[in-house]
Formats: structure tokens, C-alpha cells, sequence
């Protein structure tokens, strides 16, 4: 699929382009918070105020796996480190003013706390997550570094299939999220459908690499009943690989493209969630730390853990504890 192709697509979804490989969109949670008050599961575990998170991606076109639970566009994928790519500089300064573009609109709302919406224009979070994989984009360290210098914290998602990457990743981010959603080579075959043979094989090699990062690491186990639910020995002997300071197990969500590959009785329901995240918990010696029902999530981690970002004021974290 050609760049006109996809432009008009991602575009008539949301998006706001703001390179040639890169976009904005405007969060669910984001809205919610600024209309109704309510953050998402990240408010509740880590501290992330929503109104405040820019969800972005520097790799709209770029992803190695092609999951059938994902609800992102998939099809003109490039699968390897990215060729082209947009200047770090440009691409963190556009973003944010996307983010302004997009919340300019809700100024005018009576319902909406004006404080609040003050705060929005100024993001303290980035969540590198919207779609494709960010670990293709060559210049991760330098984008990283530039949020650092202006007290943006950065929440990273990667399939976890590129250790070079994470191996070489200076700065690191504020959270690092590792998507492990398969127990075993065969159902990680059969559900995320890698363009790399070794594409498991990699994943194993950076739970390796990850278990020694410096940053606050997670992993997250998005399940989806009837392909990837149980097995929680295999899930446990790969979060002891990784060692991280959080696991969520996480129910797959009914939305966008991926409801062109799965049907709705794939998605489990809260109390088989919790099953499994009690379960695994007692296998690996985590201790389940908090949920969201809503979200279909649960937090496991050692009793101790600090949850809440650096910088985060002592009053919001103690609201939110």
C-alpha cells in the first residue's frame, strides 16, 4: 500500500501525521480525563495523569509482527530498522504541537476544568506506543534524550523481537514495557505472526537483556481466550527471565482492525484475568499489588516496589495509593 494510501487511512482514523513515518492520536483516557476526570489504569498504578500523556509513534510503518489482537493498521509494514525516518528534534516539537491541535477544541467545553485543560498543552508523559514498532526507528536515543532534557517522562511498548536495540539504548526510558503475548515458540508463531524465522529467539534474548536495564521494566501479557490464556508455568518461566519490576496480565479488548481476525468470544472476561494473574503470581512469588476491572488488568510486583514516576508530587501519590 502506497504513503497516499495510508496517509488518507491513518488520517480518517484520528491521526495526526506529523512526519513522513510518524503520528499522534489523541487517547481514549485522555479525553476521559479532561472530560470526566478519569485516568487510565497507568494513573492508578504508576501515577500517569492522562490529561497529560501525549500517545504517539515514530514508526507508523514499521512492525516485524503482524498480531492478530491488535486493533492498529497492519499491511504496508516495514520489518526491518527503518531506511527514512523523521529528525528526532522536529519530530518531538510536532508532536506536541498535535497534541495542542487536538485538544484546542475542548477549551470552549463548560463541563471541562480549565485548570485541567491549561495543563494539557504542556505533556509530562509520552507514551511511544501508538502503533508499529518504536525500536525500528533509528534515532530512539536521541527522541529519549530530548524528552529527558524537558522533564518528559517516557513510557516505551516494544514486541521485545530487536535486542540490538535495547542493548543499545542510551538514554533509557522512564518505563520500559516488553509485550510477551505467547508462553512458547508455536502459539507466538501462530498468533503474532513474525516476518522473522528467529523472531522468538530474539524475544528471549531480550528478556535476557532486559533483566539488566537500569529503568523500570515491565512486562505485559495481553491474552486473548482460546489462543494464548493459560499455560501460566511457560508465562512464568519467562517472566523469571526477564526478572521485571511489574507484570501485567492484560484481557484483550474487542476494537478496530482486529475484529477483521478475532471474534468477540475471544475476549475474556475480568475474572478469568484475575484467575490467571493469581495464579501466576503464586507461581513466580509476585504479589497481586492492585487491579483495574475496567480495564481488564492486573498489576503484580514485589511488596515494596516504588510504582509511582519520579517527580510525581507526594499528594497525588498518596491519592492514588
Amino acid at each position: 500500500m502506497g504513503d497516499q494510501d495510508l496517509s488518507g487511512e491513518l488520517v480518517g482514523q484520528g491521526y495526526q501525521l506529523v512526519g513522513r513515518h510518524s503520528a499522534v492520536k489523541l487517547c481514549y483516557w485522555t479525553r476521559q480525563s479532561l472530560t470526566h476526570g478519569r485516568d487510565c489504569y497507568k494513573g492508578r498504578f504508576y501515577g500517569i495523569e492522562s490529561h497529560r500523556c501525549l500517545q504517539m509513534s515514530p514508526a507508523i510503518d514499521s512492525c516485524n509482527l503482524h498480531c492478530r489482537f491488535c486493533w492498529r493498521n497492519q499491511g504496508w509494514e516495514n520489518d526491518e530498522l527503518m531506511p527514512e525516518y523523521d529528525d528526532p528534534e522536529t519530530l518531538l516539537d510536532r508532536s506536541i504541537e498535535a497534541q495542542r491541535r487536538i485538544l484546542s477544541g475542548f477549551k470552549g467545553d463548560p463541563n471541562i476544568d480549565r485548570a485541567r485543560w491549561e495543563e494539557s498543552q504542556s505533556p509530562r508523559h509520552v507514551a511511544i506506543s501508538l502503533t508499529g514498532e518504536p525500536t525500528l526507528y533509528p534515532k530512539m536515543n536521541r527522541f529519549l534524550e530530548l524528552c529527558a532534557s524537558r522533564g518528559i517522562t517516557t513510557f516505551l511498548v516494544t514486541n521485545g523481537t530487536n535486542p540490538d536495540a535495547l542493548r543499545a539504548m542510551d538514554p533509557l526510558p522512564t518505563q520500559l514495557y516488553v509485550s510477551v503475548t505467547a508462553p512458547n515458540r508455536e502459539v507466538f508463531r501462530r498468533l503474532t505472526l513474525p516476518a522473522q524465522e528467529d523472531a522468538w529467539d530474539r524475544l528471549l534474548e531480550s528478556l535476557e537483556i532486559v533483566r539488566g536495564l537500569k529503568t523500570r521494566r515491565v512486562l505485559r501479557h495481553t491474552l486473548v481466550r482460546g489462543w494464548n490464556l493459560g499455560w501460566v508455568d511457560q508465562y512464568a518461566e519467562l517472566d523469571e527471565r526477564a526478572r521485571p519490576n511489574f507484570v501485567e496480565p492484560k484481557g484483550y479488548v474487542y476494537m478496530g482492525k482486529s475484529r477483521q481476525r478475532l471474534g468477540r468470544d475471544h475476549v475474556p472476561e475480568h475474572s478469568e484475568i484475575a484467575q490467571f494473574a493469581h495464579s501466576l503470581a503464586q507461581r513466580t512469588g509476585l504479589e497481586v499489588l492492585d487491579e483495574s476491572p475496567e480495564s481488564k488488568v492486573l498489576l503484580l510486583g514485589r511488596p515494596g516496589e516504588e510504582r509511582f514516576l519520579p517527580g510525581l508530587s507526594p499528594s497525588l501519590a498518596e491519592a492514588l495509593a
